[in-house]
């Protein structure tokens, strides 16, 4: 036992010493029991360090415990690791609360174009989409297709600008039944206010020649899209009011055939200009397999002439649910749709909008029945937003950037390269190298201008000399014929005068 109490009384004294040493160290001064400073305690402190400042930059006499094992360690850097961690909440997760609040109090703007013929129930289908009668609360104004929008797209023509003869002769035979008429209104749904725009087309297709019908509705399109830059290349901007289609419903008759020639064409002048939505209306008179072959023979058509339209887009962050709700959107195109506001009474007694037949009903928001509620969710539920980024990124910076090459206007992407000294020098020799192939060429052209330019006088000179001589031997041949002419003559009065003279008897004699 009394071993045991010696040993844990050296370990005690031990661990004090360290302590002395460590507070020494330190700036602490280790007193004893009493308060007084304990001399020997520092004393010690003080030598132990100073012999281990002697171990570390000394000639290491004493070898390590390691080295006399025969094990050498490498020597360890001193790393000061620091780690910093957001201890608290900094709050830029709030971004998407800002932006909801800044969207909520400035509200948004759409505005969409329907198109079609008569008849095809334009009116009726917008109203059942926004569940409301548009016509009756809101403000409109109408424009002449072949009046006012003229007159605009007159303004904003590019001077100098040539147009080839056939898109001349289709401007004169535009017909002037197409107006632009557009609905200006403003609804709230769940503290959510929208600007809507309806932008009508009365008059589209109801024609006898429909030549260039089209174009008072593309002018309207194009007249936006400047306004909208006239705009944006002011000093002052005023941007707050977005114009642009965003979205274009092209409403097809429901003949269960083909597309016709007139539907075809105006796809293609629309399609690079606005989100073109294709939609088969009043599809209850046809059945469900007339509605599946019409479909498929509209997609047909519209690959085959290059037609795009307007496809959901997909994400990366998209989940597998989402990315085959997109999908499913887009393969049912183009939606068979039918549009009422009536209330019917359904089969299970429930009052829905639809339409009421001796057979049946039809409930317009019954994806089983017809497509409406899948345009009801491409354009305004679920992909609203991508229609109006896809037509500013997308369609507005291409006819932007049309718009502004005609006008000679080009980027100078070298402002964006850095400065390389080796591609400095290739750059100078084909600067070089193109300027003396132009030089060459150019003195090649008046080579060959010279060269025609003698030859031409060459020629001419020779035509000459052919000239003159066929004209001087034509003179020689009128000459020689007049001359022998004359012998002729000569000859033949001769002669009379030898025939009517009598013959003189000859004298005899010395003298004859």
């Amino acid at each position: 036992m009394s071993t045991v109490k010696d040993e844990l009384v050296s370990v005690k004294r031990e661990d004090s010493e360290i302590a002395s040493v460590g507070n020494a160290g330190n700036g602490v001064v280790p007193q004893n029991g009493t308060g007084a400073i304990d001399t020997s305690s520092v004393v010690d402190g003080v030598a132990e360090e100073q012999s281990a400042v002697e171990n570390s930059n000394g000639n290491h006499a004493a070898a390590p415990e390691s080295e006399s094992m025969g094990q050498v360690l490498p020597e360890q850097p001193d790393l000061k690791i620091i780690r910093r961690q957001i201890s608290g909440f900094v709050g830029f997760a709030n971004l998407p609360k800002q932006w909801h609040r800044k969207s909520i109090r400035r509200g948004f703007n759409f505005n969409l174009m329907c198109v079609s013929q008569s008849g095809l129930g334009k009116t009726t289908l917008v109203n059942t989409l926004f569940n409301r009668d548009l016509e009756a609360s809101s403000q409109v104004i109408t424009n002449a297709g072949n009046g006012d929008m003229s007159e605009k797209m007159e303004e904003l023509k590019i001077e100098g600008e040539t147009e080839p003869e056939a898109k001349v002769e289709e401007e004169e035979n535009v017909t002037s039944s197409v107006k632009i008429k557009t609905y200006f209104t403003t609804i709230e749904e769940n503290g959510v206010t929208l600007k809507l725009s309806v932008v009508d087309t009365p008059g589209f297709g109801d024609a006898i020649d429909n030549t260039g019908s089209w174009k008072p509705i593309v002018d309207e399109i194009n007249y936006r899209f400047d306004q909208y830059l006239d705009a944006e290349n002011k000093i002052s901007r005023s941007l707050e009011e977005d114009n642009r289609i965003h979205a274009c419903l092209y409403f097809i008759e429901p003949t269960a055939h083909f597309l016709k020639p007139l539907d075809v064409e105006f796809c293609k002048r629309v399609h690079q200009k606005c989100n073109l939505i294709p939609i088969i209306a009043k599809s209850d008179i046809l059945t469900e397999e007339e509605i599946t072959l019409f479909k498929q023979r509209i997609r047909r058509q519209l690959d085959e002439a290059n037609i795009e339209f307007f496809q959901p887009p997909n994400y990366a962050m998209d989940d597998e649910d989402t990315v085959k709700a997109s999908n499913a959107l887009y393969e049912k195109m183009p939606y068979a749709v039918v549009g009422s506001n009536q209330l019917v009474t359904n089969v299970e007694g429930r009052s829905v909008r639809g339409r009421s037949y001796p057979w049946g009903i039809i409930e317009v928001d019954n994806a089983n029945h017809c497509d409406l509620v899948n345009l009801r969710d491409l354009l305004i539920s679920q992909y609203l937003e991508e229609l109006r980024e896809r037509t500013s990124n997308v369609l507005y910076e291409n006819y932007r950037s049309e718009k502004l090459s005609k006008l000679g206007i080009k980027q100078d992407n070298s402002v964006f390269k850095e400065f390389d000294p080796e591609s400095r020098q290739k750059e100078e020799k084909q600067l070089h190298e193109a300027k003396l192939a132009k030089l060459e060429a150019e003195m090649k052209s008046v080579f060959h201008q010279k060269v025609s330019e003698k030859e031409k006088k060459l020629q001419k000179s020779e035509a000459e000399l052919f000239a003159r001589h066929k004209e001087m031997k034509e003179k020689l041949q009128k000459q020689l014929k007049t001359l022998e002419d004359r012998k002729h003559q000569l000859e033949v009065s001769l002669s009379n005068q030898a025939a009517q003279s009598p013959a003189q008897p000859k004298k005899k004699g010395f003298l004859r």
